[in-house]
């Protein structure tokens, strides 16, 4: 059964992926709509999406977990319209005062005059450069970068500095920074990784609304491979009893597109998440809803999630070890390596600026 008692009178939703606002894990008290008994028609409103702009007072964040191969990410954005429900990110709009369910991909915030402060932080000169990932967290390429620009301003500070970067995405506007992403491509400095979860298209458009169709993510694929653009097929999350059956073939129409490179993560539900993705099996795959989460809990030690490192990001048990077996073994069959070759690191060079004492030699 679905939680929309946060949902207010009126409120229509179309092509999202929560259907429940309720309050973040912080906040003191919590929205419900009710009848108030007042026998009157309300005015029936589509959810739109809203933009909110934050000066950044830094753009790099630093990690240090032993599950990523990065210690550094920049997000230009915080939420994504693309409302993937599963997405494991979504806890990290209860920061913002905001939920985590409908909130996060309708009220998001742009983060204008990220890539000037980037340029500052990398002309420090305790700067110790290392590829930088960015789309770990939302994705730079979710809708709203058509209209602000933020992932090419950055890219094209990181162009001009020569800085390794590893951009993950499932969002089509990449294509129109396939001429900065090549061209560092072509020194060692880009890679990409394009997430596809699944290539039922009716699927997709249930898990993940406004983000593009399957068949467009491998067009994708294909663009970048052919400008020379290093990619892998990331079949990330793998939804055990929903989507696992899909790997080898995911994998397969990724290689067939042009990717070199092909990885795999099992479902990851934390927090808020875990209620928001119940929900949406009961009401869009009830039949199997308990199979899936009993699939999960096997994967996370009896519970929705553990987050131990080591455990969060592959799951544990035979289940996982059978996924992680047959990704192996399709890698193999197809031709495709589990990760794409290291970034270049020894071209980072802050470029001049203006009163810089040219160099003689």
């Amino acid at each position: 059964m679905t939680d929309n008692s946060s949902i207010l009178p009126g409120q229509r939703l179309r092509a999202r992926g929560a259907d429940s606002n309720r309050a973040g894990r912080y906040e003191a008290t919590a929205r419900e709509a009710f009848d108030d008994g007042w026998d009157l028609p309300e005015e029936d409103r589509l959810v739109a999406t809203e933009v909110r702009l934050e000066r950044p007072r830094s753009a790099l964040t630093f990690n240090r977990s032993p599950d990523v191969p990065f210690d550094r990410s920049i997000n230009p954005y915080r939420g994504c319209e693309h409302g993937c429900i599963y997405c494991f990110a979504r806890p990290s709009h209860a920061f913002l005062n905001l939920s985590p369910g409908l909130d996060f991909e309708t009220r998001l915030i742009a983060r204008p005059g990220i890539a000037e402060v980037l340029e500052v932080e990398l002309r420090r000169p305790s700067y110790k450069v290392a590829p930088v990932a960015i789309g770990t967290n939302t994705d730079p390429y979710q809708p709203i970068e058509r209209d602000h620009g933020l992932m090419r301003q950055v890219l094209q500070v990181l162009a001009a500095f020569r800085h390794p970067v590893w951009i993950t995405t499932r969002g089509t506007t990449i294509e129109r920074d396939i001429d900065l992403i090549s061209g560092m491509a072509a020194e060692g400095l880009a890679s990409v990784s394009i997430s596809v979860t699944t290539l039922d298209e009716g699927l997709a458009r249930k898990m993940e609304p406004r983000a593009p169709a399957p068949k467009r993510r491998l067009q994708m694929i294909r663009r970048l491979a052919e400008a020379g653009v290093p990619v892998r097929v990331q079949v990330s999350p793998l939804i055990p009893a929903l989507t696992d059956h899909e790997l080898e073939a995911v994998m397969e129409a990724g290689r067939d597109a042009g990717a070199r490179a092909a990885n795999t993560i099992p479902l990851r539900l934390p927090m808020e998440v875990s209620g928001l993705f119940r929900n949406w099996l009961a009401a869009t795959v009830p039949d199997r809803a308990e199979r899936v989460m009993g699939r999960v809990r096997e994967l996370h030690g009896g519970r929705d999630y553990d987050p131990e490192f080591g455990k969060r990001m592959r799951g544990e048990g035979p289940w996982a070890d059978l996924i992680h077996l047959r990704a192996a073994v399709a890698r193999k069959r197809l031709g495709l390596e589990e990760g794409l070759p290291a970034l270049r690191t020894d071209l980072f060079a802050p470029p001049p600026t203006s009163g810089d004492q040219l160099s003689l030699f």
